[in-house]
C-alpha cells in the first residue's frame, strides 16, 4: 500500500510538477549547453560529465508534459536517454575515445524524439520547426560520425545547443506557469484579435527557424558531398598481388602515367619491391621520366626525393597530374634536354599500401634507392648508367641524404656522384625542438600528427598515447589520413584550429623519451663522401635557416666537399619552382660532377664549383 502510494505520487508530480522545478531544470539544461558549447575540450572529462547529466536530465524533462498526458513512447524515450546519459558516465574512465560516438548516437537519438513530437499534436508551425529540428540533429549526427576527428567538436557543438535549446523551452514553459496567476488579469483583457496576432508572429518565427534549420542542414550535406569527392581515388594499379617477386627493387608491373608529361620526356609509373624502415618487405610506387629521344649509349639517373606531401596511401605525389612536371621535380625539363632519366619514387606506404617511412631515413632512401633498380627493368630500350645523382627538397632533402649515406651498402652497383638538397631536414630531433619552442597553430598541429603517427607505426616502443592529450588519438589518426591537396583537409584544419583555441592537443615533451631518441637516431650524420650541395631560402617560413647553416658547417668541419647557397628573399618552396635562381646552379653543379666522373673536367676546375667551404 504505502509502495504504491509512493508510485501513485511520483506519477502525479511528473505529471503536474511545480513550476519552479520545470523552471530551475531548463535553466540548468541551459548552463550545461552553454558549458558543452564554449568549451568543448576544456576537459574531456568534464565534458563527458556534462553530456552524461544532460542527458539524463533530458530524460526525465522527457515526460514532463505540456498540456496533455505523458504517452508510452515518451517514457520510452526517457529511457534510452537516461540509459545512454548513464553510459557515458560509467564507461568515461575506460574509454574517452568512445565519446564523440556516443555523442553523435545522443544527438541522432533527440532527433528521432524530437520527430515523434511531429505526429503527436500542436500547431502547425509547431510540427513543422519539430520536423525540421529533428531532421537535422539526424543529418548533424550522421554527419559528425563521417568525420571522426571533428566529431567531438562538431557533436559536442550540436549536442550543446540542442541542450540549450531544450533548456529554454523548459524554461519558459516554467516561468509562463509560474507567473501566469499574477497576470490573469491582463491575460483575461487582452482580446481575440491581439492573442491571434501573438500567435500568428509565434508562427512566423518558428517557420523561420525551421527554415534555417533546412538550409543549415543541406548547406552540411552538401559540404559533405564536397568533401567525399574532392578525395583522392587510389586506383587498383597501386594495390600488389598476393606474390610478389622476391628481394628489393624488383618491378611488379608498370604503366602510363596519367598526368602532364614534360616538354621532352614519357613517364611510366611503377610498383615495385622494397624495404621499410626497420628490414621488412614492402612495397612502393613511383614515377620514371624518361626523355624521348635519348643520346645512345647507358643514361645517368637523377633520384628525384619528393618533399612533405601529407603521410596517407592517398597522398602519392604520383597520383596528382602535376607530378612529373617542373612544378614538382627542379630542373625537370633541363635534365630531359641532357638525356637523364629522373626516378621519382612515392616512397613505400604511399600509393601502395603499408607504414609510410615520415622522416624516417632508411625507410624513404630504400624506396628512393630500389626505385632505380626498378626502373632498369622496364624494357630493352632503357639503359641506365651506375651514374647516379641524388636530389630532394624538404623531407625530400632528408631522403636524399640518407640515400646517399646507406647507398653503398644497400645498392653497391649504383655510383652515387652527389646530392642536392634544398631546405632539407637534417635533424628532426632539433627540428621538433624548435616546434615545441613556438605557439601552437593549425599549421604545426598538422606537422607534429604527421610525424607521430608515422613514428608511432613504425617503431614499437613510440605510443601515441604518452604524447596526445586524453582522447585526442582519434583526431590526431584522422588527420594524419588527409592529404593538404584534398578538400578533406579542411576538417582538420578547422579541428586543429579548434582544438588550439581550447587546449593543446598535444601534451608533454615532444623530444623526450622513446619518441626523442628514435628522432636522433633519423638526424642525417654522414659520412658521405661524394660533393653535397645545399641550398635554402633566408626567409624559409617553415624550416629554421640556422639548422641548415649547422649542418653545412658540420660537413665542412667532417671534411666533406659541400657547396652551400643561400637566397635571400625565398621562402620554403620558392627555391625549387620555375625560375629560381637555383635551377641553373643544380644543373651546373650536376653537369660538373658528371663530367668530372667522366674525365671531361679536370679537378681544378670543378673545386670551385663543387666546395665552397671555408678554408
Amino acid at each position: 500500500m504505502w509502495g504504491r502510494w509512493h508510485i501513485r505520487s511520483l506519477s502525479q508530480w511528473l505529471a503536474s510538477p511545480p513550476p519552479v522545478v520545470v523552471t530551475l531544470t531548463g535553466a540548468g539544461v541551459i548552463v550545461l549547453g552553454l558549458q558543452i558549447v564554449v568549451r568543448p575540450l576544456t576537459s574531456l572529462l568534464l565534458l563527458g560529465i556534462y553530456v552524461g547529466i544532460s542527458a539524463i536530465v533530458s530524460g526525465v524533462a522527457n515526460v514532463i508534459p505540456d498540456g496533455g498526458p505523458s504517452r508510452w513512447w515518451r517514457w520510452l524515450l526517457a529511457a534510452f536517454w537516461v540509459f545512454g546519459g548513464a553510459v557515458v558516465l560509467v564507461w568515461l574512465g575506460r574509454s574517452l575515445e568512445l565519446l564523440p560516438q556516443a555523442l553523435a548516437v545522443l544527438l541522432i537519438l533527440g532527433g528521432l524524439a524530437t520527430l515523434v513530437d511531429v505526429v503527436s499534436r500542436g500547431r502547425f508551425a509547431q510540427r513543422l520547426l519539430a520536423a525540421c529540428w529533428g531532421s537535422a540533429q539526424i543529418v548533424f549526427g550522421i554527419l559528425s560520425l563521417t568525420w571522426p576527428d571533428a566529431t567531438l567538436l562538431a557533436v559536442a557543438i550540436a549536442f550543446g545547443i540542442r541542450t540549450i535549446a531544450f533548456g529554454v523551452a523548459l524554461f519558459a514553459r516554467g516561468a509562463r506557469e509560474w507567473t501566469g496567476p499574477n497576470h490573469s488579469l491582463i491575460y483575461q483583457k487582452s482580446d481575440a484579435e491581439s492573442r491571434r496576432r501573438r500567435s500568428l508572429l509565434a508562427d512566423s518565427a518558428r517557420c523561420a527557424f525551421a527554415l534555417v534549420l533546412v538550409v543549415t542542414a543541406s548547406a552540411g550535406w552538401w559540404v559533405n558531398d564536397w568533401l567525399e569527392d574532392g578525395a583522392i581515388v587510389v586506383d587498383a594499379f597501386y594495390y600488389p598481388p598476393a606474390d610478389t617477386p622476391a628481394g628489393h627493387g624488383q618491378l611488379i608491373r608498370w604503366d602510363d602515367y596519367r598526368g602532364e608529361i614534360p616538354e621532352g620526356g614519357t613517364v611510366q609509373r611503377i610498383l615495385y619491391t622494397t624495404r621499410d624502415a626497420i628490414g621488412g618487405d614492402a612495397v612502393a610506387s613511383g614515377l620514371v621520366i624518361r626523355p624521348i629521344d635519348p643520346p645512345p649509349g647507358p643514361r645517368p639517373v637523377v633520384i628525384w626525393n619528393h618533399g612533405t606531401t601529407g603521410v596517407a596511401q592517398g597522398c602519392a605525389p604520383s597520383l596528382r597530374n602535376k607530378a612529373a612536371t617542373e612544378w614538382d621535380i627542379p630542373a625537370v625539363e633541363e635534365a630531359l634536354e641532357r638525356g637523364w632519366v629522373v626516378v621519382a619514387s612515392d616512397y613505400s606506404g604511399q600509393g601502395a599500401p603499408g607504414d609510410f617511412p615520415y622522416l624516417i631515413g632508411k625507410g624513404e632512401a630504400r624506396s628512393s634507392l630500389d626505385g632505380v633498380l626498378a626502373a632498369g627493368e622496364l624494357d630493352d630500350d632503357l639503359v641506365l648508367s651506375p651514374d647516379t645523382l641524388v636530389w630532394g627538397h624538404s623531407q625530400g632533402g632528408h631522403a636524399a641524404l640518407w640515400t646517399t649515406q646507406i647507398a653503398e651498402d644497400y645498392t653497391p652497383g649504383l655510383n652515387i656522384l652527389g646530392t642536392a638538397a634544398l631546405a632539407p631536414v637534417t635533424d628532426p630531433y632539433a627540428l621538433g625542438a624548435e616546434f615545441t619552442r613556438g605557439d601552437s597553430s593549425p599549421e604545426l598541429t598538422l606537422l607534429i600528427a604527421w610525424v607521430l603517427v608515422p613514428y608511432a607505426d613504425t617503431y614499437w616502443d613510440v605510443d601515441l598515447r604518452d604524447h596526445v592529450a586524453r582522447g585526442g588519438r582519434v583526431m590526431v589518426r584522422e588527420m594524419a589520413q588527409r592529404c593538404p591537396t584534398e578538400p578533406g583537409s579542411i576538417v582538420s584544419v578547422l579541428t586543429a584550429l579548434g582544438v588550439g583555441m581550447d587546449r593543446p592537443l598535444f601534451v608533454g615533451d615532444l623530444t623526450a623519451g622513446a619518441l626523442g631518441n628514435r628522432l636522433q637516431e633519423n638526424a642525417v650524420t654522414g659520412p658521405f663522401g661524394t660533393p653535397l650541395f645545399v641550398a635554402w631560402g633566408a626567409d624559409d617560413e617553415i624550416l629554421p635557416p640556422s639548422l641548415q647553416q649547422d649542418f653545412v658547417d658540420q660537413q665542412c668541419q667532417n671534411g666533406e666537399q659541400v657547396r652551400m647557397e643561400e637566397y635571400p628573399g625565398y621562402g620554403h618552396l620558392r627555391i625549387l619552382q620555375p625560375k629560381s635562381q637555383f635551377l641553373p646552379a643544380l644543373i651546373d653543379w650536376s653537369e660538373a660532377l658528371l663530367g668530372r666522373d667522366s674525365g671531361a673536367l679536370l679537378e681544378r676546375d670543378s673545386d670551385a664549383l663543387l666546395n665552397n667551404c671555408p678554408r
